[in-house]
């Protein structure tokens, strides 16, 4: 399976799971659905964050040089729309089929607004969490640089005699 693939299977998951929680919140506790949707997009992003983010260590250590990294950007932009894309469909169905509560719009609306509003709350998030997780490798590999410098530098001060 393509790795961006995964990710979108993974997300999709997650976007249907809590589009689920949310309506179940929403019939049980109807005053407590702005909380609700707040706390499952932030559940979202978070998700998307911690896992670009753990993509993006995995591909500055595998990769000593910025100009060979891999190109995250386009894997998670596609992860973005299939999750966009499926969740949507899913959540859709599930709503007019099963689930009540589970607020979905038409199905044209729900295609295009939703994949469009999901793969932009997969994309960005994950996308900062790589530039993040590169950012904290490539200051590790420079302190460690800068550490062996040091060191081969005093090296060279206590191998020279004094005049």
């Amino acid at each position: 399976m393509s790795s961006w693939l995964l990710r979108g299977v993974v997300m999709s998951i997650v976007h249907i799971a809590a589009r689920i929680i949310l309506g179940a919140v929403v019939i049980s506790a109807p005053l407590s659905s702005p909380l609700a949707r707040w706390l499952t997009i932030a559940a979202c992003i978070v998700v998307a964050i911690v896992w670009g983010g753990l993509d993006g260590l995995k591909d500055a250590r595998a990769h000593s040089d910025p100009d060979d990294y891999e190109d995250l950007t386009v894997r998670w932009l596609k992860a973005g729309l299939f999750a966009g894309f499926v969740s949507c469909l899913v959540s859709w169905i599930l709503g007019t089929v099963w689930l009540n509560g589970i607020g979905q719009a038409s199905l044209p609306i729900e295609l295009i607004a939703g994949t469009s509003f999901v793969a932009l709350i997969v994309f960005v998030p994950a996308f900062f969490g790589a530039s993040v997780g590169r950012f904290l490798i490539r200051r590790e590999q420079r302190k460690a640089e800068l550490a062996a410098e040091e060191a081969a530098e005093a090296n060279t001060q206590h191998a020279v005699p004094a005049a």
